[in-house]
């Protein structure tokens, strides 16, 4: 993207590019999802469907790492899966283009070919705060998965999580670098309702402010854990590591023990028993 010098760089900016650059990293996702699946089954999966796949990047990166990948790539807001299409999917070949199916629907209704992996990541189940409503997106998942499937699931806690915050981190971009912002906003911990924002800083001193906002509810790890048992599902927890900087080291392990951080990420792999 060329800089225009008329514009501010908030102007300039497409809020879904800076979104993937500063949140997703559809390549180490993919990595842990098509690592753990082979090693607990014993075979490649080969279809995945991405659960509120927003720009559907994972979709694009799966169908890119073999030929036989296919993916299907479920959202219900229609003009962020058009911005995938034109932004994502057009940077792929043909052979691979044929190889996604993106669907704007709604996940607690859809139907779909039963893949090996269904993956809800980017904590967007959160946005279904009632237990019933939540616990019946799970039994679905369970239906429509191949009887040896898997569904990947991201969650975040620590004590930090109930506070109202905000955390900054510098993203490298085309119009240069920006300030990511995540604000914790609000949070009701009578029933755990949580308001959260994404917001951007430029070096002009232009700002993005709540370019993306979620309201959710903070659900706890065992909370989850029950309602995938219920459903039908055996869960094992992947716990993030940390470097010798105390930083994340992007290397998750399984754990069924782990320290009370202030903020944690970890992946819930449930298993069809």
């Amino acid at each position: 993207m060329k800089r225009n010098a008329k514009l501010a760089l908030a102007e300039q900016a497409d809020i879904h590019e800076l979104y993937e650059l500063s949140v997703q990293c559809s390549e180490s996702e993919v990595d842990f999802v098509a690592d753990t699946y082979k090693r607990l089954r014993g075979k490649p999966a080969r279809l995945l469907r991405e659960d509120f796949c927003g720009t559907a990047n994972v979709c694009c990166e799966w169908v890119k790492r073999h030929k036989n990948n296919h993916a299907i790539g479920v959202d219900l807001d229609k003009s962020v899966l058009k911005w995938g299409k034109k932004n994502n999917l057009a940077g792929l070949s043909a052979s691979q283009r044929k190889r996604i199916q993106l669907i704007n629907g709604n996940v607690l209704a859809v139907d779909t070919e039963q893949p090996d992996i269904i993956s809800a990541m980017n904590f967007s189940y959160w946005l279904f705060k009632e237990r019933k409503i939540l616990k019946s997106y799970f039994q679905r998942a369970y239906q429509t998965l191949k009887d040896d499937g898997i569904f990947f699931l991201d969650i975040y806690g620590g004590y930090d999580s109930f506070s109202e915050v905000e955390e900054e981190r510098e993203v490298e971009t085309s119009i240069g670098n920006v300030t990511y912002i995540w604000e914790q906003r609000h949070f009701n911990p009578i029933n755990h309702d949580l308001t959260c924002c994404i917001h951007f800083a430029f070096a002009d001193g232009s700002r993005l402010d709540q370019a993306f906002v979620y309201h959710w509810r903070l659900w706890t790890l065992p909370e989850i854990q029950d309602l995938l048992h219920e459903a039908g599902f055996r869960t094992s927890i992947y716990w993030q590591g940390w470097d010798e900087d105390g930083e994340p080291d992007g290397e998750f392990y399984a754990a069924t023990e782990a320290d009370a951080d202030a903020g944690w990420i970890a992946y819930i792999v449930a298993e069809k028993n």
